[in-house]
This record gives C-alpha cells, structure tokens and sequence, in this order.
C-alpha cells in the first residue's frame, strides 16, 4: 500500500469521524432540550394524571423509619407484592437499632440520608434536615415532576406545613384538618386509654378508679387478691417507658384524662404547676410508698412491656390501645376474660370527662425525600401514589379478589382476610400486609369507609374513647428546638424533668415531694423558662392563625 493512498484513507477516516461526531451532537442536542436534569426525557403531566403510571420499571428505595422498634420487611406480605407488581416500587425499610436521636444525628452528621424518611413531626431532626437543604421541597418536586400531587393532598395540611420560605418538606400521617376533625370527631376514637384487666377488675368489685382513693385502694385489692400471673409478681400499674425527658403516660395522657386547660384567657397554660397535675403526680408517689410501683416500670423499655402485657401481668395501665393489639389478641385466645378494658381512669376534682387527644393536623409522624435520593421522579410520584385514594384503598384492603371483594357496592376484607385480621393481627401482617401495616402515610379519614367493624377484645376500648376526643392542633409545635437560646433552654428542662419525675415518685414523703418539685421549678426558671412561654404563646398565636385560615 503507498503511502499517498494511506494518507488518503486516514484523512477520510478523520472526515468520517468528525461528521458522526457532528451529526451525534445535534441529536445529543436536541434530546437535552427535552431531558430532565437526571437525563430523563420529560412527559408532560397533569394534576388528572398520576404519575407513577408514566415508569414502572423496576427501582428499589431505601426508606428511613425513625422507630427502633419497626420491624416490618417489604415484599413478605400480599399488599407490598401487589404495589411492586403496579407500580416497580420496592422498599428498603431501615430502622435504628437504638436510640433514634443518635441515629438521626449521626446521618444528619454525615451528610447524607435514604431516599426516603418517615420520623415524628415534632423532632427536632426534621427542622435540622429542613434547614441544611438535605431534603428536597415536595412543592417543587411536584411542579417539576408530579402536578398530580396537588391533586391528591390537602391544602390545608400543606399550609400547616409551609416553611417561612414557602416550601413544604414533609407530608403526615393520621393528620385531621379542622374541616375532617369536626365531621368526624364522633366517629373517630382516641389512642389514649386508662386499663385494666378485665377479670381482676370484676373479681375486686369493678370500683370507681377515677379518684386518688380509689385508684390507690383498686390497686391495693388487685395486688392483694392476685400476688402472682402464672408465677411471675403482678405488676399494680404499667405506664409508657421512662426516657431522659420524662414519661408520656405521666404528662399528656395523664393531663388530658384530668381535662387540663391547654391555654387560659388566650395565654399557654403551664399545665405542669396544675394542682390536679400535682395531687395525682402525689397519689403516684403514695402508691409506690405503699409498694404498688413495681420497680420494672422505672426500667422496662417496650419490648419487655409487650412481654408482661402477653402474660397479662399489668393490672391497670396508662397507655396507648393500639400499640398491644397482638398481646391483646393473645391473651383473648387464651381467655377472653383476661383481656384489657378501658375504664374510668384519673379525674380532676371536678370529675370532669377526659378531653383526649384525637388526630391533629400535624398527624403522628411527616415523611421527607432526601436530596440524594436516586430519582427525584420515581420518589414523589410513588409519594403521590401513596397520598392518593388508590394507594390508601391498595395498602389498606390489598388487592380485589385476594384480599377484598365488592359487596353491595362496598369493598370489604373477604371473610378469611377478616377473620385473621380479628384473631392473630401478627400473622394477619405476616400474610397479608394490609390494614395498613404500612402506615407511613396512611389517612384515617380515607379509611372510614373501608373499616370493617371493630371486633372483640378491641371494640370495648376504641368505643370508650368516643365522643371524648378533642383536637389540640393549635398547640402543635409550639415547644422550641434547636439551638436557639429558647431551643437549648427547652432542651435543658426537659432533661431536667426527666431526671426529676422519677424521683417525684419515689420520694419518701410529701414533704420530700414538695423539695423535690420546687427545686425542679427553680431550675426551670433558672434555665430560661419565661424564654420558652414567650415561644410556645408565638407558636401558639400563629397556628391559630393557620387553622383560622384553613377553615376559610
């Protein structure tokens, strides 16, 4: 071959690849003008439209449940099979294997966070996460990539959660605005439940436990009549876990069973100086001078709570229904006399009713898309998904002709699914995964109209609480976080309160009590009290202010 004919082909060859590469950039140029960001070709979309039906390829996301005790696995269960079939949605569930705090903070620490996070609205990690632009604003998520969103959420609720810079990071769960609180307040029962096991309760006489008498002398005959549960000592009165900040069984539901104001005269009502407040915080105290505070109550955190609960060790207890509904069902199996019922629990002198908490428009806990989640897309029209009708009916009554059927134009679990569901809720879960098991953005109002009736041993609680359910949206959020001068003096009385309930209770006497309780208030004023009154009467004034506007 000679030389000039080389020269030649390179030169073609040359030619020849500078007229691909040409050709190769228009078209790569013309595709740009209609990709997204993540290179993805854009399809223009609706509010009518729900998204997720655009891609339902296969994609995995790892989802963050602040909850150390969440457990649940995705892909097990019929419900989560059926949404990965619809939509190529799977999940990634992770929860902390300890503190939740600690957890969070290291994630936050790092930098980087899952794709999704579903945590209590009122923790201070949400604000943190919020503030260092490490979650992204569902608003613009969904102007970029799913108007259907705006279709499917409630103006209300992303009112409540706008950020003073317009955003919303963060949707919630089992969430009432004033329009669904007032419609369905009736109907709708409270978690918060004063119990006691039915069959020691009838053996001692089913007496009035609603004052500090009788509850003292009602948990003196139980201990007295039943020592001993199957050879274990009887546990007089079980609370929720004490933490570093205190204990809820103690303070909110114990407050809201006494129906203590909230607020006086248009000011925030320190609830904690109340003299009910402090008469039964005394009763407490007097009943474990008397030995009916058994010392595993100081120190069981939940896993060994629902333990004693299976055995039915409690006699009575402070706590929250639907967080034992498998311990309860067992001891149901067992003898369906052994079961728990609400009753009468603490009362204020006036023996007024309780004024218990039912769904606020904060809801339980928010769920937020991080900004390294792995496709902006995917993520928020499967939020979408989840927020809307179709997603609440797919995760709370599953798939139609598996797990529910039609009857008389109403969908209802078939009448195995129910029966499962009403015997052996671990194995309902297990099998089915409906009746939200996957609760991270579940509507409890939505789901009033798939609800099968409550059955035995649940429906005695559920209906006791109704009709005494109160809304107290007003005075979400109104505590301070952070480290803002209230924040950091919010935080150190709270530690404060959680060092000092403990020993509230066990003081020797009334007169060690008062000591006790006035150097904690001492404290408190020292730390910078009046700071925090002056957030919590702001907040206070401004979700007011909200809710006033939602309702117009």
């Amino acid at each position: 071959m000679s030389k000039k004919f080389l020269s030649k082909s390179v030169i073609l060859v040359v030619i020849t690849s500078l007229f691909l590469a040409i050709f190769a950039g228009c078209s790569n140029g013309t595709k740009n003008e209609t990709a997204s960001s993540d290179e993805k070709p854009k399809t223009t979309l609706t509010e009518d439209e729900p998204g997720w039906k655009v891609d339902t390829s296969p994609i995995t996301f790892d989802w963050y449940i602040n909850f150390s005790w969440f457990a649940s696995k995705w892909g097990e269960d019929e419900v989560s099979k059926y949404v990965t079939d619809k939509t190529g949605v799977s999940i990634n569930f992770i929860s902390p294997a300890g503190n939740e705090a600690e957890k969070m903070n290291t994630m936050i620490a790092s930098g980087k966070l899952p794709d999704f996070i579903t945590i209590g609205w009122w923790e201070d990690a949400v604000k943190k996460m919020a503030e260092g632009e490490l979650v992204l604003p569902l608003n613009e998520l969904a102007e970029n990539y799913d108007p259907y969103f705006f279709k499917v959420t409630d103006p209300a609720k992303l009112e409540w959660y706008k950020q003073e810079n317009g955003n919303v990071y963060g949707y919630p769960n089992a969430s009432s605005s004033p329009k669904d609180f007032e419609k369905y307040k009736d109907l709708k029962p409270s978690n918060q439940t004063f119990l006691v096991r039915k069959d020691m309760y009838e053996a001692i006489g089913s007496p009035d436990m609603s004052t500090p008498e009788g509850f003292l002398s009602a948990l003196e005959a139980a201990k007295e009549k039943f020592p001993e549960v199957n050879g274990a000592p009887l546990i007089p009165f079980g609370m929720n876990e004490f933490t570093d900040v205190g204990n809820s069984s103690l303070e909110l539901y114990l407050q809201n069973f006494l129906a203590l104001p909230m607020e006086k005269d248009g000011e925030v009502y320190d609830r904690t100086t109340d003299p009910d407040y402090i008469n039964w915080l005394k009763t407490f105290r007097e009943a474990n001078e008397k030995g009916l505070l058994a010392k595993d109550i100081f120190i069981d955190k939940r896993p060994q709570m629902e333990e004693k609960i299976a055995q039915g060790r409690y006699f009575a207890m402070l706590y929250q229904r639907s967080d034992f509904a498998a311990q309860q069902q067992a001891l149901y199996a067992k003898d369906p006399n052994s079961v728990y019922i609400a009753v009468d629990g603490p009362a204020n002198s006036n023996q007024d009713e309780p004024t218990l908490a039912g769904d606020s428009i904060s809801g339980w806990t928010v769920t937020l898309i991080s900004k390294d989640v792995k496709d902006k897309e995917r993520a928020i029209r499967f939020l979408s998904y989840l927020i809307s009708e179709e997603g609440q009916k797919d995760l709370y009554l599953g798939k139609e002709g598996s797990t529910y059927e039609v009857v008389d134009g109403k969908p209802q679990f078939t009448s195995e699914v129910l029966e499962l569901l009403n015997s052996d809720r671990a194995a309902f879960d297990q099998k089915y995964g409906a009746s939200y098991k996957y609760w991270m953005l579940m509507d409890t109002n939505m789901n009033l109209q798939w609800l099968p009736p409550t059955a035995e041993p649940f429906k005695q609680m559920e209906d006791w609480t109704k009709g005494k359910t109160k809304s107290f949206a007003e005075f979400d959020g109104i505590n301070p976080t952070g480290t803002s001068a209230e924040g950091v003096a919010a935080s150190k009385i709270a530690q404060e309160w959680g060092k000092t309930l403990p020993h509230l209770l066990l003081a020797e006497s009334e007169k060690e009590f008062d000591k006790v309780f006035d150097e904690f208030i001492q404290k408190r004023d020292k730390y910078g009290f009046e700071k925090v009154k002056e957030y919590q009467q702001t907040i206070y004034e401004s979700n007011k202010a909200k809710l006033d506007a939602a309702t117009e």
